[in-house]
């Protein structure tokens, strides 16, 4: 079986160094070390992790290339990007939350992690975002917290 493509937004690599998030986090970025899961990557995960500490963004490089693809973020992503904010889903001072939505959505992820539960691991943001998937032919997202991804696949 192929690994799962996974969307990680920001939150989960920050998760890696907050106590109450480390211990999934952490096995999350195992997984993907050992091939478990290909981490889909956006360059604007990229760019927000240079504004955090250096053991955070070190993640990123501490992960072998061939379990990373990457992910544009390109006029169908902010299309679908506005779509949502439009429908009220989130407000446009979060649209970096939606943006992380609408690429794992257009690169068609097998799920988006995140720590996000305000703005994306919500079953009600989840309900909504997944509408207007459908509304402009996307497939539904699964979205879930690294906690809910902790040992899948483990015998």
């Amino acid at each position: 079986m192929k690994p799962f493509r996974i969307y990680a937004d920001t939150s989960v690599f920050g998760g890696c160094y907050d106590e109450e998030f480390a211990l999934e986090s952490m096995r999350l970025m195992r997984d993907v070390r050992h091939k478990k899961y290909i981490l889909l990557l956006t360059d604007m995960v990229i760019a927000e992790l240079r504004g955090a500490p250096e053991r955070v963004s070190d993640i990123v490089t501490s992960i072998p290339i061939e379990t990373i693809e990457r992910v544009e973020i390109d006029n169908e992503v902010f299309a679908l990007r506005d779509a949502y904010i439009e429908a009220g889903i989130v407000g446009k001072r979060w649209t970096d939350d939606a943006t992380h939505v609408a690429a794992a959505t257009v690169a068609r992820a097998d799920a988006l992690v995140s720590w996000n539960f305000k703005h994306i691991v919500r079953l009600d943001k989840m309900k909504l975002y997944n509408q207007i998937n459908l509304l402009n032919g996307y497939g539904l997202l699964t979205i879930i917290s690294p906690k809910e991804l902790a040992g899948y696949g483990n015998k």
